[in-house]
């Protein structure tokens, strides 16, 4: 088999909601996220690179949206307690303050989108790390 066949060529987290209104806002206006289509009952936005996150009404989606999800967003930043204030001024849901762990070397917090996802907003310090996941659009 051809090994460029075998390759995958970008990734989608797909998220189920009840109401994309408020959701959309929050990906689209508060993070920044980069709106690449958009099917009224779906948006998907592009995270960096070809990473991408869409949104889904549950009525024409694959899934049913859920009370609770196990679900956690990690979105990279260079300047964590710029988007804990920030986003705190937005009216953000958090979960967490701004902690650090020491063992894996990374700073952050937890927010909730509108629709109850977790969202971590994360720093890795370890240089060596922070050079994988750090990268420019």
């Amino acid at each position: 088999m051809n090994q460029d066949k075998q390759q995958v060529k970008s990734q989608i987290i797909f998220l189920y909601y009840r109401d994309l209104a408020p959701v959309s806002e929050f990906y689209e206006s508060i993070i920044g996220l980069e709106l690449v289509e958009d099917y009224d009952w779906a948006k998907v936005y592009r995270i960096i690179g070809d990473a991408y996150l869409a949104i889904v009404d549950e009525k024409k989606g694959f899934h049913n949206a859920q009370e609770k999800n196990a679900v956690l967003i990690g979105l990279v930043v260079d300047d964590v307690p710029w988007w804990y204030e920030y986003l705190t001024s937005k009216g953000v849901k958090m979960l967490t303050e701004v902690r650090q762990d020491d063992e894996v070397q990374v700073r952050g917090f937890n927010c909730q989108d509108p629709g109850g996802y977790s969202v971590e907003i994360e720093q890795f310090l370890d240089p060596d790390v922070a050079r994988i996941f750090h990268r420019s659009h």
